[in-house]
């Protein structure tokens, strides 16, 4: 072990570096493609709607793989958030009605 401590293999910095110019390029790509398309209202509705699009689509599949439990927190945590729109409450009510539901033995 005679390696120093931000010593890296060529492979690693090379995947790394590709990741970066991939993660740019779609980046910018995004922002090029865009400013080029007419901001109709119903581009305008569209793009407002992903980030509740892109929330759904993640959280979906958790509630779905997690059961009851999860169902419960995440139901948990969208009321805590909807009515005091505190995110750091919201996420600490899910996490205790996740570990009730789950020391409730569901």
């Amino acid at each position: 072990m005679t390696e120093g401590l931000f010593s890296a293999d060529a492979l690693f910095v090379a995947a790394v570096l590709a990741m970066a110019a991939v993660t740019y390029s779609l980046r910018a790509g995004g922002y090029f493609v865009m400013g080029r398309v007419p901001l109709t209202d119903r581009v305008r509705r569209g793009l407002e709607s992903l980030p509740g699009a892109i929330i759904v689509s993640t959280i979906l599949p958790i509630a779905l793989k997690g059961g009851l439990p999860a169902a419960l927190c995440l139901a948990a945590t969208a009321l805590v958030m909807g009515l005091v729109r505190k995110d750091v409450l919201a996420v600490a009510v899910g996490i205790a009605v996740a570990a009730a539901a789950r020391a409730g033995g569901l």
